[in-house]
């Protein structure tokens, strides 16, 4: 019985420091977080999408209620969501215009040619990994559609003739696009950046407009047209200095043979110029003899469409 007794009270004892131990740790070790940050969380948008540059919601709360981000900088969020914020913390919301991520590319297989037949994984990526892809262009959207996969807020869906499309609306600008398309032909922009270069091919113009019938040969005009050196052609390819934004409209669009050029307009998307050639083939351009091979190979490419 004494044994007992002396076993019990020796692990009472053993509790007992491991308790106070626990309490002092507790008290010691103590970190305050400021209530004020759940309140904020609980006004934002949830998307955990990064186009604020934090590590999710939560992190963007932390910062915001230290004063170190003002609230406008979460651009997915409404603009009542923001004054609420701003409100809550008692600070100025401050102005972050909207990015959206743009596509440098129009050359579905309808305008653009394939060179070879590809048979393999159906991802970009994979197809990439083939003698950069079966396409003429070789700066060209593969069309397997590894954006729209990875997009978790459905921004981008693949349009009829195996393009991507952004739904401006509902794009965060997270990245995720940018990171996974091969060709690296996303980029993420302001929503005021309204001229745009749908096309990254600097093969010389014949070539160019040889491989995809909307490909910029570099003819100069929108350089031309464009005010204060909005643009140049650098490369074989007309480039915009978004520097000089301000001095952007339609203009430069307005005599370009391919509409290589647009102009994106709210609810409507990009525009082409009065002069682009007019695109009415829906079907699928056939792929060169020339280019073919002899001997049909795991380098064959079995595109988008049959």
């Amino acid at each position: 019985m004494t044994e007992f007794l002396i076993a019990g009270g020796i692990m009472g004892a053993i509790g007992a420091t491991l308790a106070a131990v626990l309490a002092f740790a507790d008290k010691k070790l103590y970190v305050y977080e400021d209530p004020r940050i759940d309140e904020v969380e609980g006004l934002l948008p949830k998307a955990n999408c990064g186009a604020c540059g934090c590590a999710g919601c939560r992190a963007f709360a932390e910062k915001a209620v230290k004063g170190e981000i003002a609230p406008g900088k979460c651009t997915v969020n409404s603009a009542e969501g923001v004054a609420a914020v701003a409100a809550l913390l008692q600070i100025d919301a401050g102005t972050e215009e909207r990015r959206v991520a743009r596509l440098a590319c129009a050359g579905g297989p309808h305008v653009a040619r394939h060179r070879a037949l590809y048979i393999g994984l159906p991802t970009c990526r994979a197809a990439a990994l083939v003698n950069g892809g079966a396409k003429g262009c070789s700066w060209g959207c593969l069309g397997l559609g590894d954006c729209e996969r990875v997009c978790t807020f459905q921004a981008i869906h693949m349009s009829g003739h195996s393009l991507p499309v952004v739904n401006e609306p509902l794009c965060t600008a997270c990245g995720d696009c940018v990171e996974v398309c091969p060709k690296q032909l996303f980029s993420l922009h302001a929503v005021s950046h309204r001229l745009w270069v749908a096309c990254r091919n600097m093969a010389d113009g014949a070539q160019a407009e040889a491989d995809c019938e909307v490909a910029c040969t570099a003819c100069g005009r929108c350089a031309v047209d464009a005010p204060g050196g909005l643009i140049q052609i650098v490369n074989n390819l007309a480039v915009i200095d978004y520097g000089r934004n301000s001095l952007a409209s339609p203009v430069p669009t307005q005599r370009c043979p391919t509409g290589a050029i647009v102009w994106f307009e709210k609810d409507q998307g990009p525009l082409r110029g009065p002069e682009a050639k007019r695109i009415t083939r829906q079907s699928p351009l056939p792929v060169r003899a020339a280019d073919l091979p002899t001997q049909r190979a795991t380098s064959s490419y079995e595109g988008m469409h049959s």
